[in-house]
């Protein structure tokens, strides 16, 4: 039979270790250098001989103290050291919490952005914070947004329902991305009573002109089930892996398909599709068991 004494050191030490985990969740794992998440694969009609190397970056999410401008640049020079052959953004460079010290203007996480550098190119989506923090956007119901602005005046090219056809080593690869799948607010004074996505599958891939392999950006993953198998691989951010993953299992994840989609490689009715963990965070400040990452793809 446990003493008083013995109870009070239990529930003591118990305090303790979720205090610890605690700040370990908000004051460590977040802060933590980004790694560096590996994946290597030959999708199914892959070009044989073509080999491609792709880094991308999601969920960036800038704002004082996570995710400044300086702290993008040193992600950027991360991103740079992998050699690849094109760099891919995959949407929502605007914060998506209150809990900041401050914002960070567009101009400034864009001109980080900048520094990116592929033979290929740097190519970008937008995100659903992208067109919910931006009140012009919302009121108009279309962009561009403040954010594609912002990467456009940099140098960067933004897909939205729009396809690149890219060349490595004599051989082509297209590049599709698609519009926001939730980019509209309701507004039910515009007759909009759900979440509007402006996306359009079937009208960007409608624009891949020849036999080359398709990589579709997506900022949200839940699109996939639609996707079709002349799409070779599917790029997804968004759910930032559940934020709080343990044991491949999130219990909060921003998907209608709950765990399906959360976070990683899936393969699908002989299709493929990675989504990754991002680098910054929405609603709170909390990651544990889900560092901070950039992707490295190697494909063929």
């Amino acid at each position: 039979m446990i003493t008083r004494r013995g109870f009070l050191r239990l529930m003591g030490g118990s305090f303790l270790s979720m205090a610890a985990l605690g700040a370990y969740a908000v004051g460590i794992e977040p802060m933590l250098l980004s790694h560096v998440k590996r994946y290597a694969l030959t999708p199914p009609h892959w070009p044989a001989g073509l080999k491609l190397r792709v880094v991308a970056l999601a969920d960036i999410h800038a704002c004082r103290p996570w995710m400044t401008p300086e702290h993008i640049a040193s992600l950027v020079e991360d991103a740079n050291a992998l050699q690849p052959d094109l760099i891919v953004l995959l949407g929502d460079y605007i914060a998506g919490m209150r809990l900041v010290t401050g914002h960070v203007a567009p101009q400034d996480w864009a001109s980080a952005l900048s520094a990116l550098k592929a033979p290929l190119g740097v190519k970008a989506i937008l995100g659903n914070h992208d067109w919910w923090h931006d009140i012009f956007a919302q009121e108009a119901g279309a962009g561009p947004t403040v954010a594609r602005k912002a990467l456009e005046a940099v140098g960067i090219a933004v897909l939205e329902n729009d396809a690149l056809l890219l060349e490595k080593d004599g051989q082509g690869v297209w590049i599709a991305g698609l519009a926001d799948q939730l980019a509209l607010l309701p507004d039910h004074a515009k007759g909009r009573y759900g979440m509007t996505g402006l996306d359009d599958l079937d009208g960007t891939l409608s624009k891949v002109s020849d036999n080359a392999p398709v990589i579709l950006l997506a900022h949200e993953p839940d699109i996939f089930p639609k996707v079709p198998r002349r799409v070779s691989l599917t790029l997804s951010g968004h759910t930032h892996g559940g934020q709080v993953r343990l044991f491949g299992y999130s219990p909060v994840v921003p998907s209608a398909y709950g765990n399906r989609y959360a976070y990683g490689h899936v393969v699908e009715n002989d299709r493929n599709l990675i989504v990754s963990g991002g680098l910054g965070f929405s609603i709170v400040p909390v990651r544990f068991g889900m560092r901070p990452e950039i992707l490295q793809i190697d494909l063929g």
